[in-house]
């Protein structure tokens, strides 16, 4: 291949069912595979979505995801480039990594959600709820992901700590892209619900030990998907 040409899936269309996966799983497949050399330009958003038969958002969405797993960049202008055969070792999420929210989210979210066992108020927990019901019902990942930095942010909200309330949205966005890599890669939208759900329980009850618990489960779950996602391929 040319280097200086832009590589284009040249197969069927993918069904639109699990769109994002497939088109994410075709792309990771044929970068590790080596069927496209180091360097190499992939092709628009346009053409690869006309290419796959799906829309510019969910090809957007399937290259966040190789992007958060080191294996292509985007450079404004330019377009997506591989750089590598290979997933790094942990997430890249922008200014942070997913080893950087694996050491501090539990320091601030387990807390976080134990405060809120003991000083929520009837506000916090219709707007707790609130956001279970949308997430439980929501079939489009990018909305869910909306949803689920919500959710850990009216927690924090809900703990009456400003630092909590503050730390949590300056790192909402890389929560976010977390999420979206872990949903799509390693299908944890179901569990996160129900994992969401016992947290919101244990705040209900004023259980500020079962709160805790609760978010220390989800946090762990989630550390174990993506470390399943950075090895899969090694």
């Amino acid at each position: 291949m040319n280097l200086s040409d832009s590589w284009t899936p040249g197969q069927q269309p993918i069904e639109r069912r699990s769109a994002a996966e497939a088109v994410f799983l075709s792309l990771r497949s044929a970068i590790e595979a080596k069927e496209i050399p180091l360097g190499a330009k992939l092709g628009s958003e346009a053409n690869l979505a006309s290419d796959y038969g799906v829309s510019r958002s969910v090809i957007r969405e399937a290259l966040r995801s190789c992007a958060t797993l080191g294996l292509t960049r985007t450079e404004t202008g330019r377009g997506t480039f591989v750089i590598s055969h290979r997933p790094t070792r942990e997430l890249k999420l922008g200014t942070f990594s997913s080893d950087d929210l694996h050491e501090a989210r539990p320091h601030i979210e387990i807390p976080a959600a134990s405060l809120a066992a003991t000083r929520r108020t009837a506000e916090d927990l219709e707007r707790l709820r609130g956001l279970l019901d949308q997430m439980e019902q929501e079939d489009d990942q990018a909305a869910w992901v909306e949803l689920d930095a919500a959710f850990h942010a009216a927690i924090a909200l809900a703990s009456d700590n400003s630092v909590f309330t503050k730390i949590v949205s300056d790192i909402r966005e890389a929560m976010s892209r977390q999420s979206e890599t872990v949903n799509l890669v390693a299908g944890r939208t179901g569990p996160s619900n129900d994992e969401h759900r016992a947290i919101v329980q244990a705040i209900a009850d004023q259980d500020p030990d079962a709160a805790a618990q609760a978010m220390n489960g989800h946090l762990s779950a989630v550390h174990r998907a993506i470390t399943t996602i950075v090895r899969s391929s090694k």
